[in-house]
Parts: C-alpha cells; structure tokens; sequence
C-alpha cells in the first residue's frame, strides 16, 4: 500500500475541486481562486450555478 504525503493528497484535493468546479462551469480562472480556498463550501459553489446563478455573482458569494 503507497502512501501518499500531505502535499501530494493536498495537490489531489486541490486538483480535484478545480475540476469539478471548472466542470460545473466556472471559468478557469475563478474555479483555481475557488478550489484554493478550502473554506468555500464546493457543493454550494455548485448549486449557485446549477440553479441558474451569474458566475460572478456566484464567486461574490462564495468568497
């Protein structure tokens, strides 16, 4: 079993959110801003696009 260091599960997680978030529709440069900041709620920053929120309106509320 590989075990993977801090740095490297943080990169993955990081990684990850950006995908989804870019995924979900955010512009690349405010799904980066986004996924690094671990305090914004990802399955919010979902929702307010889903449900039809502006992108910019979007990363306002979430930061």
């Amino acid at each position: 079993m590989s075990t993977l260091t801090v740095d490297e599960r943080s990169d993955s997680v990081l990684s990850w959110r950006f995908e989804q978030l870019q995924s979900a529709g955010y512009a690349p440069r405010d799904a980066k801003l986004l996924a690094e900041r671990r305090e914004v709620d990802l399955h919010l920053a979902l929702r307010l696009l889903e449900a039809g929120c502006d992108e910019d309106i979007a990363v306002c509320i979430l930061l």
